[in-house]
């Protein structure tokens, strides 16, 4: 008797039973009555044949079953990498489900001669092949129940999670809400200190603008105070002059005759004033009186300052001109082995040595001097006093003067001349800046008529 199987089971849901739903439609057999001798090649239907076939996925294996051909499908299974395990049962389902076969198998052997041990036998077996497979199916259910559960687990892990940190956003939400309103208000401040700061700025440029008026327009006390310190740093520039000739060698005695050759001095030490007066007349010759902004030189404590601020400046071509005139290119070679101070000069550039912040520092108020008094008086004049005037009070200004006119007499006054100038005079308004000279007693006062008309001449 024959059983047909052309009726097709329900598919399963679950992925195992799928594959042992394909399993079993590739190997099932149309007719439960099968003879031995009808199935020729059933000596080689072993498991390792049924393994390679199985495993292989090869769509060209053929398996011939009662004298049919059956193809084997192509098995497609997704595994992820982290399910090792689940591989592993597949495989045992595949070799059980193979066990089953051979059971059936044996079954329907039994069946032909009719051998009831055999069949009973041949049952035992396919249950017990069939309870295998209900284990599988039963261990793969606890096993997706446990998956179940540790996802859950996972699943309220990350929800506590996710509450938490949705807690500490909200915190950090509110924390940017504060800080968005302080950077607002920072931002408003900074827009009014911005405002205050360019009012400011507004303001300090009027008083600059204010204050560089002031500064050029000098009273003539003021103008006083800077011939005084003009005076002062000449004297300042002659000693280290002096301190360089002698380490070089200069004869100052020659040195002072070729400057004022016929001068008298009361002591020796007083040459020094005949080097003060020859470095004055250097640095006010060939300079009128102008009037310009002295301001951008005021402003420097330092005049170096001002020459590394604008090198180009007219302050800056004063000093180029004046330090070429003043230092003799002899002199420099014997001071400092070479004439490279003066080529740098010369180039338009200002070497930060203690010998040239000196005479820029002597050079500053020279120029200042020569800037303000046009500044005050329109009218401003500078004059100059000859080699043998007599020495007038009025107009003049004795460097010795702590020891002269012990007698303060204009008749004891009028005995001295003058051997040199050192600086030159001015006149602004009504007012004398006085010149200072170096002088000597005269006992001839014959000429004091002459020399009081002379000055009077020279100063109108």
């Amino acid at each position: 008797m024959e059983l047909s199987t052309n009726t097709k089971p329900v598919k399963p849901n679950s992925n195992i039973s799928e594959m042992v739903y394909k399993f079993a439609k590739v190997c099932k057999l149309k007719s439960i009555g099968v003879f031995s001798s009808e199935i020729p090649n059933l000596q080689h239907l072993h498991k390792p044949f049924f393994n390679e076939v199985l495993l292989s996925g090869n769509s060209s294996e053929e398996i011939k079953c009662n004298d049919k051909k059956v193809h084997a499908h192509n098995i497609e299974v997704k595994i992820k990498e982290d399910a090792n395990g689940d591989l592993v049962i597949l495989n045992k389902i595949f070799d059980s489900v193979l066990d089953l076969k051979f059971a059936y198998l044996k079954l329907q052997q039994a069946h032909i001669p009719y051998d009831p041990k055999k069949i009973v036998a041949a049952d035992d077996l396919v249950v017990a092949e069939i309870e295998k497979l209900c284990k599988f199916k039963s261990e793969y259910k606890e096993k997706e129940s446990k998956k179940a559960i540790i996802n859950a687990q996972l699943s309220d892990l990350l929800l506590k999670e996710i509450v938490v940190k949705e807690v500490f956003l909200g915190k950090l939400k509110t924390r940017k809400s504060g800080k968005d309103s302080k950077l607002l208000r920072l931002r408003r401040l900074l827009h009014d200190l911005e405002i205050g700061n360019t009012n400011l700025n507004e303001k300090i440029r009027q008083l600059r603008l204010e204050d560089r008026k002031k500064s050029s327009v000098l009273s003539v006390d003021k103008f006083q105070d800077v011939f005084k310190t003009a005076s002062k740093s000449i004297h300042d520039f002659t000693k280290p002059l002096i301190s360089l000739m002698k380490a070089s060698g200069w004869d100052l005695d020659m040195a002072t005759k070729s400057i004022e050759s016929d001068a008298v001095y009361s002591k020796r030490c007083d040459k020094k004033y005949a080097f003060e007066a020859y470095i004055a007349r250097r640095m006010f010759h060939g300079n009128a009186l102008t009037s310009y902004d002295v301001s951008d030189v005021l402003k420097f404590d330092d005049p170096f300052e001002a020459l590394m601020e604008n090198p180009d400046s007219d302050f800056a071509k004063f000093c180029q001109a004046k330090y070429l005139l003043v230092v003799h290119p002899e002199m420099e070679v014997s001071f400092f082995g070479s004439s490279d101070y003066r080529k740098f000069i010369m180039s338009g550039k200002h070497p930060r040595t203690e010998f040239y912040q000196l005479f820029a520092k002597m050079a500053k108020w020279i120029w200042i001097l020569l800037g303000s008094a046009v500044t005050i008086d329109p009218n401003a004049t500078m004059y100059s006093v000859s080699r043998g005037s007599m020495f007038s009070s009025l107009y003049m200004e004795s460097v010795e003067e702590e020891n002269m006119f012990a007698v303060p007499s204009d008749e004891e006054r009028a005995t001295y001349k003058v051997q040199f100038m050192i600086m030159p005079g001015f006149k602004i308004g009504p007012m004398f800046v006085k010149s200072r000279v170096y002088v000597s007693q005269y006992h001839s006062s014959s000429m004091v008529a002459t020399l009081t008309g002379n000055l009077a001449n020279r100063t109108t």
